[in-house]
């Protein structure tokens, strides 16, 4: 537990990527795994996940988040995008999923889908475009946890106009929304940030104790 705190302490935002630096495909494997294996509602995944090395893309979606260098200057850019309208298909395709997986029957499960359909398929479309975009964020805890246990910086990033993000890469006529991006690489020597010391609320104030 020392060392995951002593990485926890290590991961900063990162303002100035090494641009030469590129992560490895076993480093960027391991990622992807972490980001798969994320929490997620009713283990639902109401998401995508869409990792962009395209320089020209890069360099498209720059302008889209305020023309941050770490877009383009990062060994890998990601972009968590939740499912938009999501209900009795995306429900349909977990129950098969987990009946495949666990190899039971799918009938078996008809109880636990009629669950599901019950308490999301009957809200609003806007309020459930909004719990689709929260569960991205439990991805990207994960992602964070898991690179800093790699020394490999990530700039999670809100920071962005999602409607130009869509336009660029799409993501609208896929019925996705660009919910977060995430700059992935290495620190360069020259971003001071890296030195400043971590703030945080003490102990006392951040935690209740009932």
């Amino acid at each position: 537990m020392n060392t995951f705190l002593d990485h926890q302490n290590w991961r900063y935002a990162t303002k100035k990527f090494d641009a030469a630096k590129k992560i490895t495909t076993e480093d960027l494997n391991t990622l992807k795994e972490a980001i798969r294996l994320s929490s997620s509602s009713y283990g639902l995944q109401p998401y995508k996940v869409i990792i962009v090395e395209n320089p020209e893309l890069r360099a498209q979606l720059q302008s889209a988040a305020y023309g941050q260098t770490q877009v383009v200057d990062a060994s890998h850019l990601i972009i968590f995008a939740n499912e938009l309208n999501f209900g009795e298909e995306g429900i349909n395709n977990f129950s098969k999923n987990m009946s495949e997986t666990r190899g039971i029957p799918l009938e078996s499960l008809q109880g636990y889908v009629d669950y599901m359909k019950s308490n999301i398929t009957g809200l609003p479309e806007e309020t459930r475009n909004i719990w689709t975009s929260k569960q991205t964020y439990l991805a990207l805890g994960n992602l964070l946890n898991a690179a800093a246990e790699l020394k490999i910086d990530v700039t999670p990033m809100e920071g962005f106009v999602p409607a130009k993000v869509n336009e660029i890469l799409g993501l609208d006529k896929l019925g996705l929304n660009a919910s977060l991006l995430a700059t992935i690489g290495y620190r360069h020597d020259e971003d001071a940030t890296q030195y400043y010391k971590k703030v945080r609320k003490s102990n006392e104030e951040l935690f209740i104790t009932l």
